[in-house]
């Protein structure tokens, strides 16, 4: 019952509409004035962030620093003409980044046209490497890994090699080892400079 006198007063209020309000008095549209725009700074033409020099690169004379101490080395006495020498990369011992690729080219080209040794070449070295098992960019570093891959090749001899110190001016140690017996029958040091 209730529902159908709320009804009822529900379609008599839509019916009758509701009460209308009386209009207010329009006003005028505001004028608008233009305003001129304040100009903006440019901003200082020299302001950009400078880019950092990047660090010199110090190139050590490898070759230079080389061919002393592998002269000295060519000085052994009891070494047969012709001994089969397998040379180690350079390893780096050093506090900083040198290029031991560089450096242990440099031994490669002290070392190609001397009477005393017969090299094993780069290809037969990496060919060496993967019967092993070991990475084609293994850099040989432990004395025990240069020794065991020289008995596989067959070589008499390693030439291992250490750079150690400050790697703007590292100390260069080359030791000539037997391959049979680990002896070190030969080492060596001089300093590297630019």
């Amino acid at each position: 019952m209730m529902k159908k006198y709320l009804f009822i007063l529900l379609a008599t209020l839509v019916l009758t509409g509701c009460p209308t309000r009386t209009p207010e008095p329009q006003q005028p549209p505001a004028t608008v004035e233009p305003v001129t725009p304040v100009p903006t700074p440019a901003p200082p033409a020299s302001e950009s962030t400078p880019v950092p020099m990047p660090p010199k690169i110090h190139t050590l004379n490898w070759q230079a620093n080389v061919a002393p101490l592998v002269q000295q080395m060519l000085g052994v006495q009891g070494i047969a003409p012709g001994s089969v020498l397998l040379i180690n990369t350079v390893k780096n011992n050093t506090n900083g980044s040198v290029q031991t690729d560089k450096a242990t080219a440099a031994l490669y080209s002290a070392l190609a046209s001397n009477q005393r040794f017969t090299l094993i070449g780069q290809d037969k070295l990496v060919s060496a490497k993967q019967a092993l098992g070991l990475s084609v960019d293994d850099s040989l570093e432990s004395r025990s890994k240069a020794v065991g891959l020289a008995r596989y090749v067959n070589a008499q001899y390693v030439l291992y090699s250490d750079a150690s110190g400050d790697a703007k001016q590292p100390e260069l140690e080359l030791q000539l080892m037997l391959v049979q017996s680990g002896e070190i029958v030969w080492s060596g040091k001089g300093l590297v400079q630019e």
